[in-house]
């Protein structure tokens, strides 16, 4: 998959560019992510892109001269033409759907908005989609570019190391991902689950399963609505103050802190 970047500030990309999972996954191919910047296509000796809005009103609003520009010389570079990502407050969150939507293009061209936004123009004639990370206003689209990239990268076959890494993810099938716990079994009086010690993978999947669903119903009550929930599920969830009744979700503890770690 091929990721294009159009942005004022290319440093802002660079170095998580080539950091753990993202870099790993540009040099082995996986994954290629180039950086445009902006300026490039910029008008006059001072490479402008962006003016007073008409109308008046506080700030500068990007140009669509430079932007069209860029985009026109940047999606002959590769085929298939890239979808084209306007990153902006005002576009549909990001959600792991979106990112599973994403990850089914061949590439993708991410426009890093700046200022008070961009002409509407751009809007209207040059994007194909507009995307959020968040409901909160940030500098600019580079650190919301970040984060798609690494939602949908992961999605990208060869990028995780293993391929079942995205089994339970959170918000896959609506729901948050259960706790996790290492070594030692023992620390500080804080135990393990039992269960996870048992060696009964079935348990352990059912025990798994019943704290997705109470973390869910506990943490992101709005994403019950959608989520991929069975009847028994769905039943125990509507009984005022009941959880979802699954095997192994008692607290934790209950073992012996002098016992040796599997």
């Amino acid at each position: 998959m091929r990721i294009d970047v159009l942005t004022l500030f290319p440093g802002i990309l660079e170095a998580p560019l080539g950091e753990t999972l993202l870099g790993r996954a540009r040099r082995s191919g996986a994954l290629e992510v180039v950086i445009h910047d902006l300026r490039g296509w910029g008008l006059g000796r001072h490479r402008s892109v962006d003016d007073y809005p008409f109308g008046g009103g506080p700030g500068m609003v990007m140009r669509p001269e430079p932007l069209f520009a860029a985009v026109e010389a940047i999606q002959p570079l590769a085929e298939p033409s890239a979808e084209v990502v306007l990153l902006t407050p005002q576009g549909r969150r990001l959600d792991a759907p979106l990112a599973a939507e994403l990850a089914r293009s061949r590439r993708l061209l991410l426009i890093c908005g700046r200022y008070e936004g961009v002409d509407e123009r751009v809007r209207d004639h040059l994007v194909d989609r507009e995307v959020s990370v968040a409901d909160v206003v940030v500098s600019g689209g580079e650190i919301p570019a970040l984060l798609v990239i690494d939602a949908v990268a992961r999605r990208v076959p060869g990028v995780l190391g293993a391929e079942d890494s995205l089994a339970e993810e959170s918000f896959d099938d609506g729901l948050l991902e259960y706790p996790q716990y290492t070594r030692p079994r023992d620390f500080r009086g804080w135990g393990v689950p039992p269960v996870l010690l048992s060696g009964d993978h079935g348990a352990v999947a059912r025990w798994r399963r019943g704290e997705r669903v109470r973390r869910t119903r506990q943490r992101r009550p709005d994403l019950l609505a959608g989520a991929a929930l069975s009847e028994h599920e769905r039943a125990a969830l509507a009984e005022p103050g009941a959880g979802p009744g699954d095997a192994g979700t008692g607290p934790a503890g209950g073992l012996d802190p002098s016992a040796p770690d599997p």
